[in-house]
């Protein structure tokens, strides 16, 4: 996964004596500072979750980029998903992905008995339905089998979480 360019810099007073504190817990981790600093504060599913989020965000075509961020919550146990999915996307993302990401939340945090992060309530459901495959004859099924998350926001498809096609 490619990680995004880091662009912004942020500064922080402190003292000598916690400048130091923090350069040997560093040097212990065998990480330079800021990495340092950047794991205590995101922790690592967070961070991972940010950049499956902006990975999305970059792809022409989504599906694989969908994929590992399927791969992804599936793969975090409960307390891991919770830290992940706190904050909610920080890449813009276009209001079909938004959803999708957010359903794709609902359904995990669900499936490991985690508290629905506040952030997916105010995601608007989309305007119109968008179905998962273009075969009209396949749309009662989708409509019928789509995990509730999904439904809720006008998303038809027929896996979620943990499953691929």
């Amino acid at each position: 996964m490619n990680r995004p360019a880091k662009l912004s810099q942020l500064q922080v007073r402190v003292s000598e004596a916690e400048k130091s504190a923090i350069r040997r817990a560093a040097r212990q981790a065998g990480m330079d500072m800021s990495a340092y600093v950047l794991s205590r504060v995101l922790p690592a599913p967070a961070a991972a979750f940010q950049e499956a989020i902006a990975a999305l965000s970059e792809a022409a075509e989504p599906s694989f980029a969908l994929a590992e961020l399927n791969s992804l919550l599936a793969s975090l146990t409960a307390s891991e998903l919770r830290q992940a999915v706190a904050a909610g996307p920080q890449a813009a993302l276009s209001p079909f992905l938004a959803n999708y990401v957010a359903a794709m939340c609902e359904t995990a945090c669900n499936m490991r008995s985690v508290p629905v992060p506040a952030w997916t309530r105010r995601i608007e459901a989309l305007p119109e339905p968008v179905f998962g495959s273009a075969l009209p004859s396949l749309r009662l099924y989708l409509l019928t089998r789509s995990p509730a998350p999904f439904r809720r926001r006008n998303i038809f498809i027929d896996s979620s979480v943990g499953a691929q096609v």
